[in-house]
């Protein structure tokens, strides 16, 4: 494939991940503007994270085997605006949900499909001396992020949510046409692909480390389900407007961009995988027991910063164990069944915590500081004293 410039991947990635800031703070703001209830609002949200778990995988083998990846993923961009329009139809639980796990299904693959053109094309690009590098691309896609939380934040009132739906289906739209000035990718060929995927979890699961990571990380990950599905309802209660709760929303995804570029390194150098575990948790434990006591702005922007912590810095610690003690040849299988396992908690506890939410209120957050507090010993004794052993 001739090597291209990533300006056309900067735009694609700009205008999904975009799309993503737009509305994923304010889905549960807009859901409870239709009238479900916390429990409700938890179902839906749990059921469109299901959905993606299985929809994801089996629409990416469904590009690899038409070796379309830009057509498939463009399908499912229009697909997902379509779905995302179809919000302003519906005025009741049961109709939201069936738009919610449409549109689910949909964006599922978009990330996955996206990263395989960008990864395909840099490997090239950089043999042949042409500037090009992947982080670059993912930097930019959290910038729109964040810009784009920022932006929905002027653009709503409590009483008026509709640009969500419209910014989020606009970009979504033009995501795909984005996905025009992408290059297709060089097909690829796995002769082990046929291979029994049960035989590789078991060999995965045999690796004491990597059943520490998958533990921490539905832990720690699954912490933030509450945080996900009901912090902007908590905050709009408390009287806090559009713009300040997307700019606490923006500050949490800043840190995750800066640590994640700057600091999370430097911290994995110095304390380890297993000292940058322990860490995320105990900043989990800080973040959501005070975090369930106030609405305040001042100590609601203080503690949003520990989203870098909590997610990043954890995630940077999760792939250095992976990369030292999974073999190469099923390390996709690992990466596979780490995003499953996190995820598979995540749903079930945004499923449970609408019943929290309205049982508990804020307070509810302390169950998420329980989770991180399981996390801290299970990451201590887990991990392992060096995470530079090699690899099995």
């Amino acid at each position: 494939m001739r090597p291209s410039s990533p300006v056309a991947y900067i735009l694609l990635y700009a205008a999904l991940y975009a799309a993503f800031g737009v509305a994923s703070p304010f889905w549960p703001k807009l859901f409870e503007s239709k009238g479900l209830v916390p429990q409700q609002i938890g179902l839906v949200l749990a059921a469109g994270l299901v959905v993606r778990l299985a929809a994801g995988p089996l629409v990416g083998r469904l590009a690899d085997h038409l070796g379309s990846l830009r057509l498939v993923l463009a399908c499912s961009a229009v697909a997902s605006a379509a779905t995302a329009a179809a919000f302003l139809a519906t005025s009741s639980f049961w109709p939201v949900l069936v738009v919610a796990v449409a549109q689910a299904a949909a964006l599922a693959p978009t990330t996955s499909l996206a990263d395989a053109l960008a990864v395909n094309a840099a490997r090239p690009a950089r043999k042949a001396g042409t500037p090009f590098e992947y982080g670059w691309i993912r930097g930019a896609a959290s910038l729109a992020f964040l810009l784009g939380t920022l932006a929905i934040g002027q653009l709503i009132s409590p009483h008026d949510l509709a640009p969500v739906i419209w910014l989020n289906a606009g970009l979504l739209l033009a995501a795909a046409v984005a996905t025009a000035a992408v290059p297709a990718a060089t097909p690829r060929h796995h002769p082990h692909a046929d291979a029994p995927v049960a035989t590789d979890v078991r060999r995965l699961l045999e690796i004491s480390p990597f059943r520490a990571v998958i533990a921490v990380s539905a832990l720690v990950y699954g912490s933030h389900a509450l945080y996900d599905a009901f912090a902007v309802i908590r905050w709009s209660d408390a009287g806090l407007s559009p713009s300040v709760i997307s700019a606490l929303w923006s500050e949490a995804v800043a840190a995750e961009v800066i640590v994640f570029l700057l600091v999370g390194p430097v911290l994995i150098k110095r304390l380890g995988a297993r000292g940058a575990a322990v860490l995320a948790a105990v900043a989990g434990i800080v973040r959501w027991s005070l975090m369930g006591f106030t609405s305040s702005v001042v100590l609601l922007a203080t503690l949003q910063p520990l989203h870098g912590l909590t997610f990043a810095l954890l995630h940077l610690a999760c792939m250095r164990v992976m990369a030292k003690v999974v073999p190469h040849g099923i390390a996709a299988t690992a990466q596979a069944f780490y995003a499953f396992g996190a995820g598979l908690v995540t749903a079930a506890l945004t499923w449970a915590s609408g019943t929290l939410y309205v049982a508990y209120g804020g307070r509810a957050f302390l169950w998420m500081t329980g989770l991180c507090v399981v996390a801290l010993p299970v990451a201590w004794f887990g991990f392992g004293r060096d995470d530079k052993a090699p690899v099995r």
